[in-house]
């Protein structure tokens, strides 16, 4: 084969026609290929190889040592005896060519083949690699021309040496281009080439190594845009639709900002978005990718850790199928592959170099340290919502479900209020919500909403403290008319924060403080328990019960770290904290006289703190308020007196213990037990239970002589002096 039997090429000088699509750029490109296989054929057959010999690659004859012999150190065909007539003309027609398909494909933008060229930046050289190892890929019978220029029927892949026998007529070219394939090369590291032996045990040298191309290039590179197959478990690519936002004014001004930025490196700035979870990093995000019109490529990295290919090997391939597709790269998990708040080296370096942008997502501030880099990290705080655009975000995930009884939005405004949650907590519970009306086969009510917000509330303060389920209603407690105005005064406050706040603007006046802390103090069994599980009740929050007794520890630090905790979780719970026994820490500061002191007066004093900053509704229970320190009241929005009942509360509080389906005897007499027995009204409802279990052992209705000898244990039970003349009936 000699030069006039090459496919004709386009005269210099000609103008170039563009490719009509990708498809026909990929062909024209095999075609330069072909033209470079039938130089090489050429050549081979000008050093003797013989198309005929049945048994050629399966032994080296006498014929062609002789002529490997011939050839000079390094050189790629002999130079004696004339054998290379009629090669001459073969490089000047495989440059025209090389350059007019490069004319070609200058004409026409977006092809897929140019477009990966650029966003690699691979050199000419690298593409004619890149297209010599696509070449068995598209059509099967370069396998069987592979084969015949390797003399082995056994090897149909390109070898490296190979490749660069198609591509270079000289030594020193070679030696040169070898550096293209090398494990720091463009093509290697970027994934877009894989350089493989042929399992035979041994090291193999670079030149005997095969290439071919990744397979998510290749078809790519056929209009089949999509993931690696390794990465099918932890990421995810999609175009997102830009609708709907919630997300704060300022946020999305400084992303545009920055988005419309002309990079004077080149490179976007890298995005660190900080905030837990569904504070609308992701919506932020997406917004960005919509705003670019790129698709969004979420990688989770605590996923790609667990997978077969791993932490590095994945995120290589995620960016370099980021790169192909012109992604937005949105890393979740970012605390993962935090140390000491650094992230590691070669997690960092590919993502600085990766040419668009790249957002990560966490909680943990992190600062890059020791890098050499033109990129710009810019960092955004995502916080929770104020209590107006949460009614909206419970709008906005409502849509068409917002319930019919809501009149006024007044659900939406409390839930809002009550429950601080993020965006995505907000999409949680009305999906929770909706599983619980259609569970019931009726329509969505405000009562499915406050039920599934208190399920998706932070469950972990459990451990630390004691859930209780809010069971009372107003009418079953017995107060005075003024200690029962301060609680509904109370419950009146925390519904009514958002307009105080936020609409009235106090939110600029006061730094800390929001929230709503009380004392409720009075003897045991006054009703303080009851009076916060009305408020839990009517307000639609859980109610946790701490007992701080159980809080102090002798050990120094001990005690801050047990409230830490109980703090710490109760900021996501939206609940209510009830500290019983709050004498055990909150008793006057004493003066210092050795360490023990100075540290007891730390633990109060961290206390304070964190009262302060806490959202919610403390209630402290202490059956001495003289026993508080000045400090503590001066903190407290409600100071509660649960003053012990007289005779006429007392009668009262028999009556309403009872449940209407309990049977009583005419000679039951609440007046008399009222008048006869000062005790609290706790006293009194054990007194009814134990007296219903005894009639109910009877067979009887609850009679007299039943709650007498209920209030006999009762008495027994708190030590009380035993008169008998109190217990019996007629007196």
């Amino acid at each position: 084969m000699t030069v006039k039997d090459a496919p004709a090429i386009k005269l210099a000088g000609e103008k170039a026609e563009p490719f009509v699509d990708s498809r026909q750029q990929l062909l024209a490109g095999l075609a330069y290929v072909d033209l470079r296989v039938r130089w090489a054929v050429a050549r081979a057959r000008a050093h003797g190889l013989d198309p005929e010999d049945e048994f050629r690659g399966l032994y080296i004859s006498e014929e062609q040592i002789d002529n490997l012999l011939g050839y000079e150190l390094g050189s790629l065909w002999p130079h004696a005896n004339g054998q290379m007539a009629g090669m001459e003309g073969w490089l000047p027609l495989l440059a025209e060519a090389r350059s007019q398909w490069q004319a070609r494909c200058d004409a026409a933008d977006h092809l897929l083949l140019t477009n990966l060229i650029q966003t690699f930046e691979l050199s000419p050289a690298e593409a004619d690699i890149l297209l010599v190892s696509l070449a068995p890929e598209l059509d099967p019978r370069y396998e069987r021309l592979f084969a015949y220029l390797q003399d082995d029927v056994t090897k149909k892949r390109p070898s490296v040496d190979l490749v660069l026998n198609l591509l270079t007529d000289s030594f020193d070219q070679k030696l040169h281009m070898r550096r293209l394939i090398s494990d720091d090369s463009r093509l290697v590291r970027s994934q877009l080439i894989v350089r493989y032996a042929d399992g035979g045990g041994r090291e193999p040298s670079l030149l005997s190594q095969y290439l071919r191309p990744a397979a998510r290039v290749v078809e790519h590179l056929l209009d089949q845009p999509g993931l690696d197959e390794q990465l099918k478990n932890s990421t995810e690519l999609y175009y997102p639709v830009q609708e709907g936002l919630w997300l704060e004014p300022e946020l999305l001004e400084q992303i545009n900002a920055t988005l419309e930025m002309e990079p004077e490196t080149g490179l976007y700035p890298m995005f660190c978005f900080q905030g837990g979870y569904g504070v609308g990093k992701l919506a932020a995000a997406e917004y960005a990718a919509s705003r670019l019109g790129k698709p969004l490529l979420k990688i989770d990295l605590d996923l790609l850790t667990l997978g077969e290919v791993g932490l590095l090997g994945g995120l290589h391939l995620a960016l370099r199928d980021a790169r192909l597709l012109g992604a937005v790269v949105y890393l979740t998990g970012w605390d993962s592959v935090l140390s000491d708040e650094r992230p590691q080296a070669n997690i960092i370096d590919p993502l600085l170099a990766f040419p668009g942008p790249v957002i990560t997502a966490g909680v943990l501030t992190w600062q890059p340290a020791g890098h050499q880099r033109q990129r710009r990290i810019l960092r955004l705080s995502f916080g929770n919502s104020d209590h107006d655009q949460r009614v909206r975000i419970w709008q906005f995930y409502l849509g068409d479900n917002i319930p019919a009884d809501d009149g006024a939005n007044l659900g939406m405004w409390q839930l809002a209020n009550q429950f601080l949650f993020s965006p995505g907590q907000i999409e949680d519970v009305v999906a929770t919500a909706l599983d619980l009306a259609t569970w019931r086969h009726k329509p969505l009510d405000i009562h499915d909403l406050f039920a599934a917000s208190r399920a998706h509330s932070n469950q972990k303060l459990v451990a630390l403290a004691t859930k209780i389920t809010p069971r009372y209603r107003w009418e079953d407690i017995v107060l005075p008319a003024d200690t029962l105005a301060q609680l509904r005064e109370m419950v009146n406050t925390v519904r009514q924060k958002p307009q105080v706040y936020d609409t009235w603007g106090f939110n600029r006046k006061v730094a800390l403080g929001k929230g709503l802390s009380a004392l409720f103090a009075g003897e045991s069994g006054t009703g303080k328990t009851m009076a916060a599980d009305i408020m839990a009740g009517v307000l639609g929050q859980d109610l946790y019960k701490i007992d701080l007794s159980m809080m102090v520890s002798k050990y120094i630090g001990e005690t801050e770290k047990n409230l830490n905790r109980v703090f710490s979780e109760a900021e996501t719970s939206n609940a209510i904290l009830f500290f019983d026994e709050a004498d055990a820490i909150f008793g006057k500061r004493s003066e210092v006289k050795d360490s023990h002191d100075r540290y007891a007066n730390i633990e109060v004093s961290y206390l304070l703190q964190r009262m302060e900053s806490y959202d919610g509704v403390v209630i402290l229970a202490s059956n001495l308020r003289g026993n508080l320190d000045e400090a503590f009241t001066r903190r407290l929005h409600f100071i509660i007196e649960f003053p012990f009942p007289e005779a006429v509360d007392r009668e009262v509080i028999w009556r309403v213990n009872f449940p209407e389906e309990t049977p009583l005897s005419d000679d039951v007499d609440f007046k008399l037990l009222a008048r006869r027995f000062r005790i609290a009204g706790g006293n009194i409802r054990n007194i009814i239970m134990a007296a219903a279990f005894l009639a109910a052992e009877d067979g009887q209705s609850v009679a007299m002589k039943h709650l007498l000898h209920g209030s006999r244990r009762e008495y027994q039970k708190i030590g009380r002096l035993i008169d008998e003349e109190l217990f019996v009936l007629n007196i």
